[in-house]
């Protein structure tokens, strides 16, 4: 008798999990009809799994959250899953010997590259970043892809990319205490800069190309020039801030941006958003109320919210006691901080007030409700 009821109990459990499955949204299931087809089109995160499994049962809305982040039209990723009960062909080829199993196929790569951390939001995405990332350097294509921006130039594709159009190229050594301080302001200058399509912003290492740098003269770290159509224009000597940097830009590319933005106030920097790292998140939110974007670079909502984000910088641009701010956690100096804030997806946008965390934003993000979100707390009198 006991057998029989823990045969039933077996197989409700099945029928249980079977469904689950099913109601997935976002997440890709795909069998052996089009397995093969699909992951050739592009890079793949693919959980291996039997519906019976608990470790599947308990992974499976992680999994369908982080598909709800990357299946989107515009991504370079699929996050999807394989019945191994269903199509043990599949599992048996991709040596599944237990689940779930989790692998990551590059583009163009058949051959998965298996994910053996744990199974959090934060530990796939940091994977997920790397593999992509990782996807990037193999990549042979010689023109350069941006990441948020930045670009990065070698021996294979500086002369190709420099040859026409207009570059601001930061010629650099990697023990340079000057090109390490400059660092973050170059990422910050080329994301600022990301949509002009009149210029680029990119940087190469001299340790490792040496030649090139020879060809352009260099003989201190870091120098910046600025390229046209191949050739060296000007040097920049000025000073190494963002503000300095976005104005020289501004008055190279021959445009009356710079005038525009000296009669604004007293940003001089297109981007009213306060970028904080880990090293600098608890003095950056130790007054007032500071409303905080986690995010990935990579990530279609965040995508999307960007342009609204600096919308609503500027509507409190000349309030000193608000800070509309975003940070990057894909990027090493953050991943602890998000990591200790509970970012358990992306964009998470949390409101903080005096340095401790009030509230997570989880309404309508239109302009218009966020501005009102904020100032309903910059009203209260409650210090939570």
């Amino acid at each position: 008798m006991n057998s029989v009821l823990h045969l039933i109990l077996v197989i409700f459990s099945i029928f249980i999990c079977a469904q689950t499955h099913e109601n997935d949204v976002y997440t890709v299931q795909y069998n052996t009809d089009n397995y093969s087809e699909e992951i050739s089109k592009r890079n793949h995160f693919i959980m291996f799994y039997a519906p019976w499994c608990g470790h599947c049962q308990r992974l499976g809305p992680i999994w369908e959250q982080l598909a709800e982040m990357l299946n989107e039209d515009d991504t370079n990723i699929r996050i999807a899953k394989v019945d191994c009960t269903v199509d043990s062909k599949i599992c048996s080829d991709e040596d599944v010997t237990g689940y779930p199993t989790l692998k990551f196929f590059k583009l163009g790569n058949n051959v998965g590259e298996k994910f053996r951390g744990t199974r959090d939001l934060p530990s796939l995405t940091s994977f997920i970043n790397e593999q992509l990332r990782s996807a990037e350097e193999d990549d042979t294509v010689k023109v350069p892809q941006p990441l948020q921006g930045l670009i990065e130039l070698t021996d294979e594709n500086f002369e190709k990319h420099v040859s026409s159009g207009k570059h601001f190229v930061k010629f650099y050594a990697p023990w340079c205490g000057h090109c390490q301080k400059l660092a973050p302001v170059w990422e910050r200058l080329a994301e600022s800069l990301e949509f002009e399509p009149e210029v680029s912003v990119a940087k190469i290492d001299c340790t490792q190309f040496r030649s090139i740098c020879n060809n352009f003269d260099i003989k201190g770290y870091p120098t910046l020039l600025w390229l046209e159509d191949g050739k060296r224009i000007d040097k920049y000597q000025g000073q190494r801030t963002h503000e300095e940097l976005k104005t020289y830009v501004n008055k190279m590319l021959g445009s009356n941006k710079a005038d525009v933005n000296e009669q604004k106030s007293e940003t001089v920097s297109s981007s009213a958003v306060m970028i904080l790292t880990g090293d600098d998140f608890n003095h950056g939110i130790e007054k007032g109320i500071t409303f905080v974007k986690f995010f990935a670079p990579w990530c279609g909502h965040c995508k999307r919210l960007a342009p609204t984000w600096e919308d609503l910088a500027k509507k409190f641009v000349d309030n000193p006691q608000v800070h509309i701010v975003k940070v990057d956690c894909t990027l090493e100096v953050n991943k602890q901080l998000c990591n200790d804030e509970e970012v358990d997806g992306f964009p998470s946008v949390f409101l903080y007030k005096n340095g401790k965390k009030i509230s997570e934003y989880n309404g309508n993000r239109s302009l218009e409700d966020l501005k009102e979100f904020i100032e309903s707390h910059a009203h209260s009198r409650d210090e939570l």
